[in-house]
């Protein structure tokens, strides 16, 4: 007989990582319980950028529309001088939307409402957060999870087919699993704050003392809100005094104005900047996502990104499992996403440096566009010469026609838990349909027509060609006509079945 589970999934956690990972396994039918051992939501803004990538993960997800109509753009960074001048420039660089990337500019959102529009989302599809819900001990064996909870509502043991911790950077997963997580302290100590104040305009980020290190302040106004957020290095040791009248002391010290007054402060935090990423990703049955698997300085704003793409990558995977795919699939995800993750480190270090020479501007490198998988036993390409796109890239965006004259997007096309083959002027009768696959033609009699080229601009096809689109985005194999047979092992490896 076979075991019976709770669920298939147990995700320990329920921040922008936990909430992404349970709206795409909602939506894939996965049956899962999302715990968290907080009593009630986090009400910080710790992450508030929104970088490209992500929104077109929020796209797919159905939020994005949502969270933008919520947040805002980045407003521009005011420098003030010693003597009270100040020059602006705009912190975030952009070159305008493309066909192939329709989002080319971060947008902010402080982390407590992106989450909260992410429960909502949650919510309409049957399912909530479980709040005072503590992971307290787990077992594991080569069938499932044994799970051990504690609340309010009481005790608790449960058996899982998968566990996953994204309960942040002071993992209980992490540190039961016996995982290194190794990497650096950075020296810093800095404050974050989010206030309402009086004497600042909400037009630009304000900056002063930029180019000392131990006197830096930032206030930025906080989209979608009538706050502020406070930014500010101190001391290695002892306790800031995060109170209204303790900030409005630290801004006139530092700023020389005594205009500026915190009225209150609804969230704040004193934390030790580091560099750390797990020395794995997975053991056995459980997987680590987000802060649990790393940390890292707040420069270049990419680690609510990173920490969503990662529940992004792995969610497809378990939903294919749980339908019968072979476990080395679910092996890819510690594959493709930790190297991704030490990459992300350093760009945030990177950057890091460079604000301590008073440089903030941000540009492409924090878009996350440019992540990919080429590496990943996952890229699966027959054709063996240079392309403009490879397996394991990012799927781009090109808005299209179909037959009938309807305009429509690849995005709209890539949109759900499916995958998609891009047929490239080729015959597709002769390849077997079967359930998570959706076929698309292009060329004459085909059902769509690169009517202005983008498509073509983007992908650079040859007659003959065929692109397999991953869920998440990637492009997964990219093989020609005479090879399309060979797609047939690929299917059976990602657990497509007829």
């Amino acid at each position: 007989m076979a075991e019976q589970f709770s669920a298939d999934v147990l995700i320990c956690g329920a921040g922008a990582a936990g909430l992404t990972l349970a709206l795409d396994l909602a939506r894939r039918g996965v049956s899962f319980r999302l715990v968290e051992k907080m009593t009630v939501p986090f009400g910080g803004s710790r992450g508030k950028g929104i970088q490209p990538r992500t929104q077109e993960i929020f796209e797919d997800l159905g939020i994005l529309e949502r969270i933008a109509a919520a947040g805002g753009v980045y407003p521009p960074l005011r420098k003030y001088g010693d003597d009270g001048s100040f020059a602006e420039s705009d912190i975030m660089e952009s070159t305008g939307s493309t066909p192939a990337e329709p989002y080319n500019q971060s947008l902010m959102l402080p982390q407590f409402m992106t989450e909260g529009l992410m429960r909502e989302h949650l919510e309409a599809l049957g399912y909530r957060p479980e709040f005072d819900r503590e992971l307290t001990a787990f077992e594991q064996d080569s069938e499932g999870v044994t799970v051990h909870l504690c609340g309010g509502v009481g005790e608790e043991t449960l058996r899982v087919r998968w566990m996953v911790g994204a309960d942040g950077g002071r993992s209980f997963v992490r540190h039961a699993l016996g995982l290194d997580f190794p990497g650096s302290s950075l020296g810093l100590r800095a404050i974050v704050a989010d206030t309402r104040l009086t004497g600042l305009t909400r037009d630009v980020w304000h900056c002063f003392n930029q180019s000392d290190k131990a006197r830096m302040l930032m206030i930025c106004p906080l989209a979608g809100t009538e706050m502020f957020q406070i930014q500010a290095p101190v001391a290695l040791d002892g306790e800031p005094d995060l109170s209204a009248e303790g900030l409005t002391a630290m801004v006139a010290d530092r700023t020389g104005r005594h205009d500026i007054k915190i009225q209150s402060v609804s969230w704040a935090s004193a934390y030790k900047m580091n560099a750390r990423l797990a020395q794995r990703y997975q053991s056995e049955r459980v997987f680590l996502i987000g802060d649990a698997a790393h940390i890292h300085p707040p420069t270049g704003g990419q680690g609510l990104n990173t920490s969503v793409q990662d529940a992004y990558n792995l969610g497809w995977k378990l939903a294919a499992a749980a339908q019968g795919a072979p476990d080395a699939l679910l092996d890819t995800y510690s594959e493709e996403r930790r190297p991704v993750a030490a990459a992300m480190l350093g760009l945030a270090t990177q950057l890091l440096d460079a604000q301590k020479r008073g440089e903030m501007r941000r540009g492409r490198e924090v878009h996350q566009l440019d992540i990919g998988y080429s590496g990943s036993s996952l890229a699966f390409d027959t054709l063996g010469h240079e392309r403009l796109l490879q397996a394991g890239y990012r799927a781009p965006d090109a808005p299209v026609r179909t037959a009938a004259g309807q305009s429509i997007r690849l995005f709209d096309l890539f949109k759900g838990p499916h995958w998609t083959l891009l047929a490239y002027q080729c015959d597709t009768d002769g390849l077997k349909q079967r359930t998570g696959l959706h076929i698309y033609r292009f060329g004459t009699g085909g059902p769509l027509i690169d009517h202005a080229g983008h498509f073509c601009d983007a992908y650079a096809p040859k007659v003959g060609e065929w692109i397999l689109v991953r869920p998440d985005g990637y492009i997964g194999a990219i093989v020609a006509s005479k090879d399309v047979e060979r797609l047939e092992d690929y299917f059976l490896q990602v657990g497509l079945g007829r």
